[in-house]
């Protein structure tokens, strides 16, 4: 199989969708596919048993990774609040991948079941699917990483407003599942950030746990209201859902940075508080989520995969970005997608809009990641 299958539909009945779906697939008769990826909106949450036995029987394909997200994604179209179904089927040699069921504290049945396949098969690339309810699934991300040794991982977490369902060959729940391939499966990965820096990176000098208390020996929130200027500074209500901490990568030659939410300001004590553990000496700086910023860097991102592919079409791809890109940033016409379409042109793509995304060692936040099979 040169170029996977895939379809994509919404449906008030998910037998609709899934038939709409295989519609758009063609004849798989004579398809030699062995994994599929599936993505189906929150609102079929409780349906997906049913999809996935669905889709098994009626392309014998026997391998299957995906998830559930309020919004879910395929080439040029997004659907967000709509029963809607995406699936894409790939074919890879059997011995090139290795779908792994859910790890939740320790890796110790992963060692049992897929340390020998990874240290054999030269485990380097991972699409994986996690719990944001999970309190270590950061931990989880970065430990399986780690187990790669140079291999590279990219994902999301379920985003939904009521069962967290992955799937990982069967139905799964909590922690961490996905599929580990070899190095004889070629692919090329790249991430877009969706924030824009606003003023110099600092240096967290007194915090606890969340709380961040001094910035550069300063009142947090003194250089808070310095970045972000004048207007912003006197009216604070207005930052919500528009300003964003930003936590640099060290060592990063790319400028790297992990945008996390701004959970609570104390304008008496002049601290703030984020969404994720910050220690003393740790860098920070402050962002704005911006649409024409987001789409140049989507642009950028997106050319220099172009440049990648050399004129080739890729078999396929999995894209996952946070829903606080899509629509809520882009507007209600997929534009996001769509950017991706205009660039790269026609090709089969599913995905989803993640509580958070994973790539490489690390849980993002309002980013878009594109992964593509070569």
């Amino acid at each position: 199989m040169e170029t996977f299958k895939f379809g994509h539909a919404q449906a008030t009945k998910w037998e609709d969708a899934a038939q709409a779906c295989l519609n758009q697939m063609g004849d798989l008769t004579s398809s030699s596919a062995n994994i599929g990826f599936l993505y189906t909106t929150d609102l079929l949450a409780d349906d997906v048993p049913d999809i996935l036995d669905y889709f098994k029987q009626q392309t014998n394909v026997p391998h299957w990774v995906g998830t559930v997200g309020i919004s879910i994604c395929s080439l040029a179209k997004e659907y967000f609040n709509v029963p809607a179904i995406a699936v894409m089927l790939g074919e890879f040699s059997e011995e090139s991948f290795s779908v792994f069921s859910t790890i939740n504290k320790n890796f110790e049945e992963f060692s049992r079941t897929h340390q020998s396949w990874c240290d054999n098969k030269q485990a380097m690339f991972g699409i994986v699917h996690g719990d944001p309810r999970h309190q270590q699934i950061a931990k989880l991300v970065y430990q399986m990483s780690e187990r790669l040794g140079d291999g590279f991982l990219v994902g999301g977490l379920t985003s939904s407003r009521h069962q967290h369902l992955q799937i990982a060959d069967t139905l799964v729940e909590g922690g961490l599942s996905g599929v580990l391939f070899s190095s004889a499966v070629a692919v090329t990965t790249r991430l877009s950030q969706g924030c824009l820096p606003l003023g110099p990176r600092h240096q967290i000098t007194e915090s606890s746990k969340n709380i961040i208390v001094r910035i550069d020996e300063r009142p947090a929130l003194d250089v808070f209201k310095e970045d972000i200027g004048t207007e912003l500074a006197n009216d604070l209500d207005q930052v919500a859902g528009l300003i964003f901490p930003a936590l640099p990568i060290i060592g990063s030659d790319t400028g790297d940075y992990l945008v996390r939410n701004l959970i609570g300001i104390d304008p008496k004590h002049k601290m703030l508080a984020i969404s994720d553990v910050v220690n003393s000496g740790m860098p920070i700086m402050f962002t704005r989520r911006e649409k024409e910023t987001a789409h140049q860097d989507l642009v950028k991102m997106l050319n220099i995969l172009k440049k990648r592919l050399k004129g080739k079409q890729p078999k396929g791809g999995v894209y996952y970005s946070c829903m606080g890109r899509g629509q809520n940033l882009f507007g209600k016409n997929s534009e996001e997608v769509k950017t991706i379409q205009q660039v790269l042109g026609d090709f089969p793509l599913v995905g989803f809009f993640a509580n958070g995304e994973i790539y490489y060692q690390r849980l993002y936040g309002l980013t878009g990641i594109l992964t593509l099979f070569l």
